[in-house]
């Protein structure tokens, strides 16, 4: 029952047009070639590009923007390898377009269009000769004597890379991740920058209820879900890699409160899903 419950929620998933056809997929892989220039721009082809956010926990949907992250050698610097050469070479692709480069702000980086997809790419700098395309950041061998805006823009590859690795079963992982997020959305506690649940959260989250539960099936994972956080509701979310930090918030206490009844409400709907009749009204807009 709990399989047949659970292939249900993935149509529903399908139908809410959650997963990216092929084709959307191979373009968004692409991303991470976009370093590689001519061999005498030594700096920047010495550099990768790593994906995180909802790209690189692979939950992405069609109107996903990209998170990425352009990690860089020692000799490559931001303010001419980043900012001027790889910038030329991104100019040069005619899958991009409207390139902004912005210099002043917490995480410098370029914000700039690929294929019509929105793409932030922050800089970050190690002390190495080449950065592989495999690059593990979650090494502290890696990421000693760098600069302190190099280690905040590495926070979340170094997140995702960890969640990636903590997860006992990826794939309903990650289908939980989907339901999950379109619950936040739906009802209305989906906005990290205006104090409400982001991405980051929901993904740590499930992590943990996932980790509890290696061998559940999706459905029960959400039920699940919404039974653990209802009892830990005023708990702080920590980031999954060392040094281990809180995840920054704008929660206010109107927007905290907004939260706590969806999650009350999520908890009263969920909590027979494995013996009722299943409906998903959860999923409902607010």
């Amino acid at each position: 029952m709990e399989d047949e419950r659970s292939l249900s929620l993935l149509k529903l998933m399908v139908n809410e047009g959650l997963f990216p056809s092929p084709e959307e997929e191979e373009k968004r892989k692409i991303i991470r070639c976009l370093p590689k220039g001519p061999k005498q721009q030594i700096a920047a082809t010495s550099a990768t590009i790593l994906t995180h956010g909802s790209h690189g926990l692979g939950v992405h949907d069609p109107e996903s923007d990209i998170d990425a992250l352009c990690v860089g050698p020692f000799f490559a610097t931001i303010a001419e390898d980043f900012f001027i050469v790889l910038r030329n070479i991104l100019k040069s692709r005619p899958e991009i377009s409207e390139i902004h480069c912005v210099k002043d702000s917490k995480f410098p980086l370029m914000r700039f269009k690929f294929d019509g997809i929105s793409v932030d790419l922050p800089y970050a700098q190690l002390k190495v000769l080449n950065v592989p395309e495999n690059v593990d950041v979650l090494s502290l061998s890696l990421l000693n004597n760098i600069d302190e805006t190099s280690w905040k823009s590495l926070s979340g590859a170094r997140a995702n890379q960890r969640i990636l690795l903590l997860v006992p079963n990826l794939k309903n992982f990650q289908s939980m991740l989907r339901c999950l997020k379109l619950w936040a959305k739906r009802q209305g506690v989906y906005d990290r920058l205006n104090g409400f649940l982001g991405g980051v959260h929901l993904a740590i989250l499930a992590a943990f209820v996932c980790q509890n539960q290696p061998d559940a099936s999706v459905i029960a994972l959400i039920s699940n879900f919404f039974n653990v956080i209802e009892t830990r509701l005023y708990m702080p979310i920590r980031l999954p890699c060392t040094p281990y930090e809180y995840c920054d918030s704008n929660i206010t206490k109107s927007t905290f409160n907004k939260i706590r009844v969806e999650f009350l409400r999520g908890h009263a709907m969920t909590r027979d899903l494995l013996k009722l009749k299943l409906h998903f009204d959860v999923w409902r807009i607010f």
